[in-house]
């Protein structure tokens, strides 16, 4: 049988050591992570992209031992019905080549925003509208944009901010 995805969840900020387990144990372990600026400047600057989870790639049968089940800092395996549930292979793929897959590889959070700056949504269940950029939230890796709903009805909208990216102008020919 082929190896397939999966998603096991971790206790609370216990990822990186999670990660480190499964690393030593031969399983291919994907642990997204994002570069945030925190408002207090003690807190941790590297943060998981999806905190409490990690993806794993092993053979189905190994998803029922109890090495998985019951590793330290491990809450499981994701199931639904029972069934551990299969990450499509497309998913992991596309976070890689948005992230990159390498242990080193982290999301930077751009500052390069100003109230007003035409943007455009890359990912998440708005991508391909257009907006405009209103204002980082507080202490958090979120946005308030306003989004081009219809011809010139804007709405706000909350995001992450690595779901947009400034809209590209197109050149104006002489």
């Amino acid at each position: 049988m082929s190896s397939s995805w999966y998603v096991i969840q971790s206790h609370p900020n216990k990822e990186q050591l999670l990660f480190k387990q499964i690393e030593l144990l031969g399983i291919e372990v994907f642990y997204p992570k994002i570069k945030v600026k925190p408002v207090n400047p003690r807190s941790r600057k590297i943060r998981p992209y999806f905190p409490g989870y990690l993806f794993i790639r092993t053979e189905p049968e190994m998803i029922g031992t109890s090495t998985i089940k019951w590793m330290p800092h491990s809450k499981g395996i994701i199931a639904f019905g029972g069934e551990p549930s299969i990450v499509p292979e497309s998913l992991i793929h596309a976070l890689k080549q948005k992230i990159g897959d390498s242990e080193d590889s982290i999301i930077e959070i751009k500052d390069e925003f100003n109230s007003g700056t035409p943007i455009s949504v890359e990912y998440g269940p708005f991508v391909g509208y257009e907006g405009i950029f209103d204002m980082k939230l507080e202490g958090s890796d979120r946005v308030r944009i306003l989004l081009k709903m219809l011809i010139n009805q804007y709405v706000p909208v909350e995001l992450e901010i690595s779901h947009i990216q400034q809209k590209k102008t197109k050149p104006k020919n002489p």
